[in-house]
């Protein structure tokens, strides 16, 4: 497996070029166990270890966590580090995710926590549903 990772983006251990090469491949979301049971033929024998690659790859903003699947997804959106709301699309079915970002709703929602007396720092929204791939073919 070869380091596929954005040459603009910080240098990666080889852990962590290799954690985020399988998210980049992956097809859909993967589970911490699911990255160290692909990862084992290439030394990677330790959930620690990829759980210490996926938190910094996380502090770097080329991967996200999906909170409500317990795995996690290579960034898709360039501009995201600028984003305070993003929202993940995840299929039901074909467990595709989308990431997408709009500055309304990004505006919407922090002028609903300002009326709350909420300062909002980030949201993170998972839409669960079918994807239009998957839509047709049903």
């Amino acid at each position: 497996m070869t380091t596929q990772h954005n040459p603009a983006s910080p240098e990666l251990t080889k852990n962590q070029g290799l954690v985020y090469d399988a998210l980049s491949s992956a097809k859909g979301p993967l589970s911490a166990y699911a990255i160290l049971d692909g990862l084992r033929d290439h030394g990677i024998r330790a959930p620690l270890q990829v759980y210490r690659a996926l938190d910094k790859l996380l502090e770097l903003g080329l991967v996200h966590r999906l909170e409500s699947l317990n795995s996690f997804v290579a960034c898709q959106h360039p501009e995201c580090e600028s984003r305070d709301t993003m929202v993940f699309a995840i299929c039901m079915k074909c467990e595709k995710v989308s990431e997408l970002a709009d500055d309304r709703l990004e505006a919407q929602l922090k002028s609903l926590a300002l009326k709350d007396g909420f300062s909002m720092n980030a949201a993170t929204i998972e839409l669960r549903g079918v994807c239009k791939e998957c839509a047709s073919v049903s």
